[in-house]
C-alpha cells in the first residue's frame, strides 16, 4: 500500500511537469498531454480499488511484493525493516493520542509523514523520498528542544508522565528499525539518509520525553547510582 502511495506522487509529479510544457508546445503535444491525463486517472482509479481490497491473498506462500513489482521473502531484510518503520510509526500514532503541547503535535505528525515517505522508499529500490533536508529539520528540532532543558547528571530511566512512557517507547523502537536498516545495508546498496534520519528521530523522542515530562508538571526519573551500589 505504500509503494501504491509513493507511484500515485510520482504520477501526479508527471503530470504537472507535462502540463507546464505542453503550454509551449503545438496541438499534437496537447493531444499527447491529454492522453496521458488520461492514462493516469485509468491508474488512478486501478490504484484505489487496490487500497480498498485489503485481503489480495497474494502473500498466502510467504512473500509479498515491493513497489516495483519484485516478490520478496516476508523474512527478507528489506521487508524486515519496511516493518520496523511501520511499527515505529504506529506507535507515534499512540502517543498521538495524548494531550500533547501543540508544536510538539506538530513535529510528530511530520515525523509520521516522513516515515510513510520513508517506507515507500523502502518498498522502492532506488527510489528517493527522504535525504539530507529531513534529516536536518530533526537535528534542528533536537537542537531547539533540548536547548531549554537542564543538564543530565545521571541516566533517565523510561517513564514520568504517560505520553514521556509512550516516547520512550516509540524511541526504542526507533533504534530496533535503526538496526534493520544496518542490517539491510550489509545485504543491498541503502542510501545513508534514511538511516540517519531513524537515527535522529530516537534522539529527538529522548529529548521529547524529557519535554513531555516536565510539560505533564513532573521531571526526570532518573537511576538512582546509590541504589545499585548498595545491591553490590
Amino acid at each position: 500500500m505504500r509503494a501504491i502511495g509513493i507511484a500515485r506522487k510520482v504520477a501526479i509529479r508527471g503530470l504537472r511537469g507535462a502540463f507546464q510544457s505542453m503550454k509551449a508546445s503545438g496541438p499534437r503535444s496537447r493531444i499527447a498531454c491529454w492522453r496521458a491525463s488520461d492514462a493516469a486517472r485509468g491508474r488512478e482509479q486501478k490504484m484505489g480499488n487496490r487500497l480498498s481490497k485489503i485481503v489480495t491473498r497474494t502473500g498466502d506462500g510467504g512473500k509479498t511484493g515491493l513497489g516495483d513489482g519484485a516478490r520478496v521473502d516476508k523474512f527478507s531484510p528489506r521487508i524486515v525493516a519496511i516493518g520496523e518503520i511501520d511499527e515505529t510509526n504506529s506507535h507515534l500514532g499512540v502517543l498521538l493520542c495524548e494531550d500533547l503541547p501543540p508544536d510538539v503535535r506538530a513535529v510528530l505528525l511530520d515525523v509520521q509523514h516522513d516515515l510513510f515517505d520513508l517506507g515507500g522508499e523502502l518498498s522502492m529500490p532506488r527510489h528517493t523520498l527522504i535525504g539530507d533536508a529531513q534529516v536536518a529539520r530533526l537535528d534542528g528540532w533536537l537542537a531547539h528542544y533540548n536547548a531549554d532543558l537542564p543538564p543530565l547528571k545521571e541516566f533517565i530511566l523510561p517513564g514520568g508522565t504517560r505520553a514521556a512512557a509512550l516516547a520512550h517507547v516509540v524511541r526504542t523502537v526507533a533504534r530496533r528499525a535503526e538496526r534493520a536498516m544496518v542490517a539491510l545495508g550489509v545485504e543491498e546498496t541503502v542510501a545513508p539518509a534514511p538511516r540517519q534520519y531513524v537515527n535522529r528521530l530516537s534522539d529527538l523522542m529522548f529529548v521529547l520525553a524529557r519535554v513531555l515530562n516536565r510539560a505533564g508538571g513532573g521531571t526526570d526519573v532518573l537511576w538512582r547510582r546509590d541504589r545499585s551500589e548498595g545491591n553490590s
